[in-house]
């Protein structure tokens, strides 16, 4: 028994690893790339930067890619014993289905185990990382927040549109100050120059032969109180680069919240509690996906009973798409309240999970 379970395990394990290893890159390429394509042209970010940026997008790719790799290993071993007769074989041996199907469920049992770890603490640590070397991408090369002919956003108080970029020069700038939600100050330079304030974590805009106009701090948005013509040789715009992060990092994702995070904001009885309890939720019905899988794909990879490879990849494809379509569309429904989103983002569970044990009874009595 010892021997069957070995083999079995064993060729269940390689084929998860490679089904994990490929859907894990092709979903890393096909979503992120055009994030890192951006990176690349307009950011000069160097090679080693970027592959540090894959790793910590990975993790959170794994938590749909280990279910499904999981998924289409399933299909592909048992339908291959399925078709070469080896499951007849162990039936012959006076082997039940249940007993040789034990060591699959407690496999999936231990994955869905790895898929809980990731979902609740690894995956929300990379996320948080990730947001952490977006900026550090971006200080390291102060050039990298500006574009030609482009308005940066990306500080609160500051639009600044750049004309042009040549070398190290900024050329035609247009500089927008901001206080209270309110434009205050106009800077229109002909060209400016960037360096860091290591000591401060300012970034330092250094403009020359620059003119500006300013607005009334108690009516802004009166057009008669504008002063203008006011003119500068030369001046320097702080723009905090700590405040920037502090910004970046109070509108996180919820995929950013750990497990203690996502239960102390749930405590808070906060406006979005109910979008926590869903994600919460969300990650615990995705790591148990496994579990569901194994229970439909054994049963449909038997009565498939063949060995191609891919007629295994086309059911994995169906049901996979099948179960994260759902989820998708639960997720969707996460603040409407009256839409039951906690229950229905266990929905594809149970369907799943009543089906396979349907499957699997069906074909016990076989």
């Amino acid at each position: 028994m010892k021997i069957i379970d070995r083999y079995l395990l064993s060729a269940l394990g390689i084929a998860t690893l490679m089904g994990v290893s490929l859907l894990s890159l092709v979903l890393v390429l096909g979503n992120v790339f055009k994030q890192l394509l951006d990176l690349l042209i307009n950011h000069d970010v160097p090679l080693q930067t970027v592959f540090a940026f894959i790793a910590f997008v990975l993790p959170f790719s794994m938590t749909f890619t280990i279910p499904w790799g999981f998924l289409t290993a399933l299909l592909l071993v048992f339908g291959r014993l399925s078709a070469d007769n080896e499951l007849l074989a162990m039936r012959s041996m006076g082997m039940s289905f249940t007993r040789i199907c034990f060591p699959v469920l407690i496999s999936s049992l231990f994955l869905t185990a790895i898929c809980l770890w990731i979902n609740l603490e690894v995956a929300p640590r990379a996320e948080q990382a990730m947001m952490e070397s977006l900026y550090k991408i971006a200080t390291s090369n102060p050039l990298s927040f500006f574009q030609s002919d482009e308005v940066s956003e990306d500080f609160p108080d500051r639009r600044v549109y750049v004309g042009a970029r040549e070398g190290e020069t900024l050329k035609n700038l247009l500089v927008f100050e901001l206080e209270g939600g309110h434009l205050s100050k106009v800077v229109f330079a002909k060209e400016g120059h960037l360096s860091i304030d290591q000591d401060h974590s300012h970034l330092l805009l250094k403009v020359e032969d620059a003119h500006f106009e300013e607005r009334d701090p108690q009516e802004p948005n009166n057009f008669l109180k504008i002063r203008q013509g006011i003119s500068i040789q030369s001046g320097i715009f702080p723009m905090p680069l700590k405040r920037l992060f502090e910004t970046k990092m109070r509108w996180r994702h919820l995929n950013s919240y750990r497990l203690t995070e996502l239960i102390s904001e749930i405590g808070k009885k906060t406006p979005q509690q109910l979008q926590l309890l869903v994600e919460l939720n969300k990650r615990f019905s995705i790591s148990f996906a496994t579990l569901a899988f194994a229970l439909i794909a054994i049963p449909l990879g038997i009565t498939a009973h063949r060995k191609e490879t891919s007629v295994g990849f086309a059911l994995s494809l169906v049901v996979a798409f099948g179960y994260f379509f759902f989820i998708i569309i639960a997720d969707t429904f996460r603040s409407n309240p009256h839409a039951f989103p906690v229950v229905l983002i266990w929905l594809p569970n149970i369907i799943f999970t009543t089906l396979g044990i349907i499957l699997f009874r069906r074909l016990l009595r076989q």
